[in-house]
């Protein structure tokens, strides 16, 4: 067992949280996230994982050395409780089971995510969609090259063995509540262990970044109003320790979510007054009228990737802006925006 700073929260390691409980921090090569938190918990004699990490050489044999250190191979681990299907949670886990039998658990609003990209057809084609709708035919393209000879099954994409609803689960005795909460994805989880006063938030409460808001194989029409309903409910709990997917741990959980709460607001307002200044404008133009990252780094200065979680934030903000009836969006294959 190792101890690590603030600014250390990537390095390699397992970190204890409580008595039972560590954190281990998996490798994301190549990604701006840096590294994914893992969380091993007592189980018997073995550990069950909140995430399962992203299925690469480098994150599997971290993850076997963590729980070396730790008195254990991942051929203990119980089960994987997954926060939500994105790559860096869940794929990492189905290889686990490949390899050991490892139970695999998810929430059962990812059920059409998954489904859709353990399937045939091109992963983001939904996405891609979106982003054309949105006036951004470029990232659509850039989305779909990410399609091209992708193999499902050895990338990580099949079905869990449980579609977890909202209710308790035992791990070790102790007794833990999983909680839907929409928004960053339709089927996102979280494991609130009211005991230890620990909130294990996925990606959904986010220490340093303010979370995407809808990325998923099968988006929905409204998940910012899914994501501040599940903040908004979160808000109500007792302030919990914050266990986040990306980040260091320990933070209290109602101040972020006031923050997040209150960049969305800001963001609302931005939305609108950028539209404003447009007359009419698609999705895409509104992403590039508005700061981006804790930096406010300009729309053009992002790459393909953040871009497109930017148009997709963008996106679900003007969406909320249509249904209270701030604006109006016309009928047009790209639609505009205007004030309502």
């Amino acid at each position: 067992m190792t101890r690590a700073g603030v600014g250390e929260w990537t390095r390699e390691g397992a970190y204890e949280i409580a008595p039972g409980i560590h954190r281990l921090p998996l490798p994301m090569p190549g990604d701006s996230l840096r590294a994914v938190n893992v969380y091993a918990i007592q189980d018997g004699a073995g550990v069950a994982l909140v995430d399962g990490g992203w299925a690469i050489p480098e994150a599997h044999q971290v993850l076997e050395k963590s729980l070396n250190s730790i008195g254990h191979t991942c051929a203990d681990v119980t089960r994987v409780i997954v926060t939500h299907a994105h790559i860096d949670h869940y794929t990492l886990a189905v290889w686990l089971r490949a390899e050991h039998g490892t139970p695999v658990l998810v929430g059962r609003g990812e059920r059409d995510s998954l489904e859709w990209l353990a399937g045939a057809g091109p992963r983001h084609r939904h996405q891609c969609e979106l982003l054309r709708r949105a006036g951004a035919p470029h990232l659509a393209a850039y989305m779909a090259r990410g399609d091209a000879d992708v193999d499902p099954v050895a990338e990580g994409w099949e079905a869990p063995d449980e579609w977890l609803a909202e209710g308790g689960i035992e791990i070790g005795g102790r007794e833990f509540r999983v909680l839907e909460t929409p928004g960053h994805t339709e089927g996102h989880i979280m494991v609130l262990s009211e005991s230890d006063g620990l909130l294990f938030s996925g990606d959904q409460i986010l220490p340093h970044i303010t979370p995407s808001i809808g990325f998923e194989a099968v988006p929905r029409p409204q998940p910012l109003v899914a994501f501040l309903r599940s903040l908004a409910r979160l808000r109500k709990l007792p302030d919990l320790r914050l266990l986040p997917a990306h980040g260091p741990a320990g933070m209290g959980a109602h101040a972020r979510i006031d923050e997040l709460a209150e960049h969305h607001r800001r963001r609302l307002e931005q939305s609108a007054d950028a539209v404003a200044r447009l007359g009419a404008a698609t999705v895409a133009e509104v992403a590039a009228e508005l700061p981006w990252t804790r930096h406010r780094r300009e729309f053009a200065e992002l790459d393909d990737f953040n871009s497109t979680l930017a148009v997709f934030e963008t996106s679900a903000h003007l969406a909320y802006l249509v249904a209270e009836g701030t604006l109006l969006a016309d009928e047009e294959q790209v639609p505009k925006y205007r004030l309502g």
